[in-house]
């Protein structure tokens, strides 16, 4: 069942017949809602009386880039520097000349390619004057593409850091916040650095809530945090510090540009795309389709298989007619979206490394959970086209799915115990696989619930 190209339009498919597909094509949906050539028009700035700079980060970063060459008047001076993952940088449109430059780096864990780029827009924000405008283009993934170790942090200890943050099981919010108080370049330092000129940050929202200053660790939006709260997490983390920058977060020297600061006035900041845009695309297809759409949140948090023990019930719940105060109409589908985590477990000496991110843990405990419920199909994946580190964007889960591993010999439990879940559903063949979509709204789940009967 692995999909490619699930930005392509298309019929919708009949969800009593196919299912499986049917979900690839509300995915698609909500991939192309959060597109940023359909949103920036209506948010970008006017030219300036100087020049426009544009400088940015993000998995998103080429494309938001070439909206802005296709939508900024020809005649009017328009440059830039911007950092996006390593193959994320989508075909130029014929005739659109490029006017910003593109550089690829690592992700999730930073690299000296990301590192050399911080430098270099760093430098090219130097000198600018109150004539001139910045234009900020942030999306998902800037924090580890846009890199720049405090002083006393080498890039060594930045990738082991990262590293420790993403095995920990530690939230967004928590992981920005220390990334912030280690960087000389997020946490509004980069809005500083663009001063005196006007700044003006579009982003594309890939975490819960929305809030700007934690999209890649906001490099151009006050910081309301403290060096004490990222000490603590780095603590309870047990984290290990060079003593210098131990010394910088207690003393506060490592502070970042906190809100009502002057250099933040007059900035602008548009949220362009966000999650629960790319929901409700969904959701109107569901509808289109003849079905009930419920969009439970976009904001959910927590251990990847354990919102997938919740989203089985609630699935188990809908499936269930005639429930006093049943919430839920079938046929229909839940839509979740948020950003969930997986901490990592230990291995044993000799085992082999898991496999899989978010999307992919969150099938495996869904479908424990439905333990093969008949008539509920589901999909979960990442809107960047990327489940962790791996070649694809999530996994599909089917009632038949536990039947068929075990007739594989697959031990679904095994491959939970060890976050093996791309192994798990390569060998069924339920992987979904779409390659860099070229934007970043978080996760996206899709749970269709027939009835037994289908």
């Amino acid at each position: 069942m692995t999909t490619k190209n699930t930005s392509e339009t298309g019929a919708l498919p009949d969800p009593h017949r196919q299912p499986c597909e049917f979900l690839q094509a509300l995915f698609a949906t909500a991939v192309r809602s959060a597109q940023p050539l359909h949103a920036m028009a209506a948010h970008l700035p006017p030219p300036p009386r100087g020049r426009t700079l544009v400088i940015g980060a993000g998995k998103a970063g080429a494309a938001m880039a070439q909206a802005v060459e296709a939508l900024w008047p020809a005649e009017a001076p328009l440059s830039g520097l911007v950092v996006t993952r390593y193959h994320h940088v989508p075909e130029r449109p014929a005739g659109l000349a490029p006017r910003i430059e593109v550089v690829e780096a690592s992700h999730p864990v930073p690299d000296a390619a990301g590192m050399q780029a911080a430098e270099r827009i760093l430098a090219l924000v130097q000198g600018l004057t109150a004539d001139d405008l910045v234009l900020c283009l942030i999306s998902g993934g800037g924090s580890s593409l846009l890199t720049l170790p405090a002083e006393g942090l080498t890039l060594e200890d930045k990738q082991r850091i990262n590293r420790q943050l993403l095995e920990s099981g530690a939230d967004i919010a928590e992981m920005n916040c220390v990334r912030k108080h280690l960087s000389r370049i997020k946490g509004g330092r980069l809005a500083a650095a663009c001063a005196p000129a006007q700044v003006a940050t579009l982003t594309i929202s890939d975490v819960p809530g929305d809030d700007p200053a934690t999209i890649a660790s906001g490099p151009t939006v006050a910081d309301a945090g403290s060096c004490a709260e990222a000490l603590a997490i780095i603590d309870r983390l047990k984290i290990e510090l060079p003593a210098a920058v131990r010394a910088g977060l207690e003393s506060g020297a490592l502070e970042t540009p906190k809100p009502g600061a002057a250099m933040f006035d007059g900035h602008g900041l548009a949220v362009i795309s966000a999650p629960q845009q790319a929901l409700e695309a969904a959701a109107a297809q569901v509808r289109a389709a003849g079905l009930h759409a419920y969009v439970l949140s976009d904001e959910i948090e927590g251990e990847s298989r354990e919102v997938g023990r919740v989203h089985a019930a609630l699935a188990r719940a809908a499936a269930r007619p005639g429930q006093p105060f049943q919430p839920f109409q079938t046929p229909c589908v839940l839509l979740s979206g948020g950003e969930t985590t997986v901490t990592v477990r230990p291995r044993a000496p000799g085992a082999p490394k898991g496999r899989g991110g978010r999307a992919g843990e969150f099938c495996l405990g869904l479908a424990q959970a439905l333990q093969g419920q008949p008539g509920i199909w589901a999909l979960a994946a990442d809107t960047d086209g990327i489940d962790g580190v791996e070649d694809n964007a999530g996994a599909l889960v089917t009632p038949d799915t536990l039947a068929r591993a075990r007739a594989q010999g697959l031990s679904l439990r095994d491959h939970l115990e060890r976050n093996d879940a791309w192994t798990f559903f390569d060998q069924l063949g339920d992987l979904v696989v779409t390659g860099p979509t070229f934007t970043n709204v978080n996760d996206f789940r899709a749970l269709l619930v027939l009835g037994a009967d289908s």
